[in-house]
Order: structure tokens, then sequence, then C-alpha cells
């Protein structure tokens, strides 16, 4: 039987990266007390690190990223409507 994949709080991992982050202990230490891969500490450390500065932005990495999607979204019905459009005037021409 297959095990299912623990998922973490984002305060828990936030916990973990900031331990590792500090380096007053290994993240074998680290790993070893909370019961996780030392990779996985090593992937939120850097994570941490790298975007530890969009923290203090006014607008988030999350927010942007959701904005872009939208944005994305949005273009694709504006070129939808104008295909429509355009199909819609060359069936009216060819009527008249």
């Amino acid at each position: 039987m297959t095990e299912r994949r623990k998922r973490y709080s984002a305060q828990f991992k936030f916990g973990i990266a900031l331990e590792a982050a500090k380096e007053l202990k290994t993240i074998n230490q680290i790993a070893s007390e909370q019961g996780v891969h030392p990779n996985q500490i090593s992937q939120w450390k850097k994570q941490l690190l790298e975007e530890g500065l969009t923290v203090f932005n006014s607008t988030s990495a999350r927010k942007q990223r959701e904005q872009e999607a939208q944005e994305a979204g949005l273009y694709e019905q504006i070129g939808r409507l104008k295909m429509e459009l355009e199909w819609l005037k060359k069936k009216v021409a060819r009527h008249n």
C-alpha cells in the first residue's frame, strides 16, 4: 500500500526554515528532531532566503502571480471576442 505524502503548514515550514537559516544547529540535527528529510529542510531554507525579500514588498509574489494569471485570462477573452466580432462582420457582409 502506498503511503500518503505528508503536508506541512506554512507556519511549520517557516519555523523550520528559519531555524535552519539561523545555523545554530545542523540541518541533520533539525531533521532528526522534527522528522523531516534534510533535503526538504534545505529546500525550505533556500526558498526562505530567496523569497524572504517579497515579504516586505507591498505586493507579494503570490498576488503578482494571481494578477498575471487574471490578465492572461482577460487577454484570451479579448482575443476570442475579437475573433467572434470579425466572424460576425464577415457574416453580415455576405448577407447584405
